[in-house]
């Protein structure tokens, strides 16, 4: 194995998901200790990488999965998904005291769905498709290979990471204080970023 290239799959990893980390932090903190909840998502993280890698390898190779003019567009799933998530902490705020005294996760599951976290995953990762698309085309089959396995191991690192931080005692109890609020404003945040950095709806 080319630790050349095992070097760089592994710096474009890190350089392109930074700010990933901070959105796995909240989502880990919305599952709280609940096993089923980290489990939904570490899979949702998985399943929308895989989107992202399924996208750059046939981009590579010419298919063409996604038109690089639909990539901005996919700043409107976080969008909504953030406009939701505040809708539903304002309808939560809104209810009894004694609604608030029953345990948190009572008769429901902790935590965002697996496909909640994948869809944030994959419309996060629009850059990441311009940045991988070229490396990949570069790249021999064996390359490509180096490339898919790191980036599968640096997510597994990812999503560790994020729990890690978001079970800190201090940053666990400031994300289950504030998490309901900073979900939907990071999530909004990206949306909006991506809908203008890329230009959608002529912005």
């Amino acid at each position: 194995m080319d630790l050349g290239v095992v070097g760089q799959a592994a710096g474009m990893f890190a350089v392109t998901n930074i700010d990933d980390m901070l959105v796995l932090a909240l989502f880990f903190g919305q599952a709280g200790p609940s096993r089923s909840g980290v489990t939904r998502v570490v899979l949702g993280q998985y399943l929308g990488f895989a989107a992202i890698l399924i996208a750059s390898i046939m981009g590579a190779l010419g298919a063409g999965l996604l038109p690089e003019s639909a990539i901005p567009y996919l700043g409107l799933l976080p969008l909504a998904l953030g406009v939701r998530a505040g809708w539903k902490a304002l309808h939560e705020h809104g209810t009894s005291e004694q609604d608030h005294e029953r345990p948190a996760h009572a008769g429901t599951p902790a935590g965002p769905g697996i496909l909640e976290v994948a869809a944030v995953t994959l419309a996060n990762g629009g850059d990441n498709i311009g940045v991988y698309v070229p490396a990949f085309a570069a790249a021999d089959a064996s390359g490509m290979t180096v490339y898919v396995v790191v980036f599968l191991i640096g997510v597994a690192i990812w999503c560790a990471a994020g729990h890690f931080v978001a079970t800190r005692p201090l940053i666990a109890k400031a994300l289950s204080r504030w998490g309901h609020i900073l979900m939907p404003v990071v999530l909004i945040g990206i949306g909006a970023l991506i809908l203008i950095e890329g230009g959608a709806f002529g912005l």
